[in-house]
């Protein structure tokens, strides 16, 4: 695919097939050690998200800016993205090396016909000691309503929505297709009345865009059972012209919701957990259990590689460490190829045995001009 720009946005950097070959199961992969896979800083893999589309109705200007995914912007074909019965069979893989949740997102993955058929496919999953997969979903919320009642029938546990403002009009200029907020909200209540809880709902701060945003947002959601999580705005990919002066930290994001609403610190409720949490205190400045919480990523600010135990598959079948990779390995020729599972297993542990990443920590050593210069996979397409 050519290279196409407006500025001031940077030129698109197609790393969709800038894929390693995996291990071969029949070269080296039987000599893994046996057990779960661990990683060379010692991480576990728990947690797999699973891109099932590349497609968005969205063009937030973070993740699929309209400069770069226009009109003539080339999505992959349908031939090469994985089936329902592909994503199970390797999806089975990654559970049996201690994979305890699953993530589906995108692009937008309600786009996905028939997406309710996987999400049956991959409830009927079981962890390693026999328990049910803690199956969620993220999404834009654009078809949430429609959609809510037949993905908890299916066995859709949770979701989350992204929602960067209340006001309908940043709303409408941040996902810049001109669409309402109010049929998100429609949508987050919709799959809250369904049972798919505890929703969570993930604003991206971008100062000077939608900061004035925080407090509204805080203010809505404060008692409604819904966890609000503030993420800061980060450099994934290359196409959505990042600065750091764009970015707000956690730490003030945090400042300028106390001075209203009067938060306490929460411990995590896992380890691997990305966001730090807030609870809303009462008078006595004890958590409020009835207010909620919120919480705050700060994966620019403050680095939590060190525990991070998530794996990203894309839609078509590539596998990314890191959610700023600069390359994957390819687990699709292993699916069309003639391996067992077993063999696949083995391959998909030696490649987390190798792993390495920790982008987030080493981002303050890194230049801008490296930075900039950068190849580092779109979120669009390896998900969130």
């Amino acid at each position: 695919m050519s290279e196409r720009f407006a500025p001031p946005v940077i030129p698109l950097v197609d790393l969709r097939h800038t894929t390693m070959p995996p291990p071969e199961p029949g070269d080296g992969a039987e000599l893994a050690p046996k057990g779960l896979p661990i990683d060379t800083l010692g991480r576990n893999l728990r947690d797999l998200r699973i891109s099932v589309t590349d497609r968005c109705n969205f063009r937030c200007s973070y993740c699929m800016p309209k400069e770069i995914f226009d009109k003539d912007h080339t999505y992959l074909p349908h031939t090469s993205l994985l089936s329902f019965e592909e994503i199970v069979r390797i999806a089975r893989q990654f559970v049996n090396l201690g994979v305890q949740k699953i993530r589906l997102t995108g692009g937008e993955p309600l786009l996905r016909k028939n997406l309710e058929r996987l999400v049956e496919q991959l409830s009927k999953l079981r962890t390693m000691d026999g328990s049910p997969l803690d199956l969620t979903l993220t999404t834009n919320g654009a078809l949430l309503a429609k959609k809510a009642k037949a993905l908890q029938a299916a066995g859709l546990h949770r979701v989350t929505v992204s929602l960067d403002g209340l006001d309908d009009t940043v709303f409408r200029r941040m996902n810049d297709v001109d669409f309402p907020v109010a049929a998100v909200l429609d949508g987050i209540y919709a799959a809250q009345e369904a049972g798919l809880g505890p929703i969570k709902v993930n604003m991206v701060v971008k100062r000077g865009t939608n900061d004035q945003e925080i407090l509204p947002m805080a203010r809505h959601f404060k008692g409604r059972g819904i966890v609000l999580r503030f993420i800061e705005y980060m450099d994934v990919g290359v196409t959505n012209g990042w600065r750091m002066d764009d970015v707000m930290p956690s730490e003030e994001v945090i400042k300028r919701i106390a001075s209203e609403l009067p938060l306490v610190s929460l411990e995590p409720t896992s380890s691997g957990e990305t966001a730090q949490r807030w609870g809303f205190a009462d008078e006595s400045g004890a958590h409020d259990i009835s207010a909620g919480e919120i919480g705050v990523i700060s994966s620019v600010t403050k680095a939590f590689c060190g525990d991070c135990n998530r794996a990203r598959l894309t839609t078509e079948g590539q596998l990314y460490l890191c959610l700023f990779a600069n390359r994957g390995y390819d687990l699709r020729s292993l699916l069309r190829g003639n391996v067992t599972d077993e063999e696949m297993a083995l391959a998909i542990g030696n490649i987390w045995r190798q792993r390495t990443d920790r982008y987030s920590e080493l981002r303050s050593t890194i230049t801008p001009d490296k930075r900039a210069g950068a190849r580092r996979v779109e979120m669009s397409y390896i998900g969130g």
